[in-house]
């Protein structure tokens, strides 16, 4: 994946707030972190250039594994069932739940170590030849990338869709700016 792991991230984030609203978790906050979530694996990006050079595939660093996502999973899920204060925990939940969905749509056209750290065999439901230069051209001529531009517009259209609706339910700002007209 190549530009969708930011509107993936979007997208499941929106979905899942209102399980997250009950817990009184701000919306911006639990977006930030559920976006952040989805791009966090690629952090490693920076080691990759600036330390290793390039020398190793960044999907084989730890911050690819997805048995790492699955504890962060798990350890975000057993914090919320045991704590009283389910902010922190909800927070956790949806950025961890982004890092592991990074590691299904990388899965999709990329290598993907999903027995790491125990067997370093790399899997891929398809893999982007490298034929042309720059390498990003590869990915950008893939069949994959048209995945890609699917999950960016439905990310737009949620996003429109929810900057389109009122922020009170019809049924509530109605009254209020009916009584305002009449004083």
């Amino acid at each position: 994946m190549l530009i969708a792991h930011l509107p993936a991230g979007y997208i499941v984030s929106v979905l899942t707030y209102p399980l997250a609203g009950r817990q009184q978790v701000d919306c911006k906050t639990y977006l930030r972190c559920g976006m952040l979530g989805a791009v966090a694996p690629d952090f490693d990006m920076i080691y990759f250039y600036l330390v290793d050079g390039g020398r190793h595939p960044h999907h084989s660093y730890f911050s690819h594994f997805p048995l790492i996502w699955l504890l962060l999973v798990a350890a975000a899920a057993v914090y919320y069932r045991r704590s009283e204060d389910r902010r922190l925990p909800i927070l956790a939940l949806v950025f961890a739940g982004n890092g592991l969905l990074h590691m299904l749509l990388d899965y999709l056209a990329s290598n993907i170590y999903w027995l790491a750290p125990f067997v370093l065999k790399p899997f891929s439901l398809t893999l982007v030849e490298r034929v042309y230069q720059p390498w990003w051209l590869n990915f950008l001529f893939h069949r994959s990338f048209v995945l890609e531009i699917a999950i960016v517009a439905t990310a737009l259209l949620v996003r429109h869709r929810r900057r389109s609706q009122p922020s009170e339910p019809p049924a509530l700002a109605a009254p209020a700016a009916a009584g305002g007209e009449g004083s």
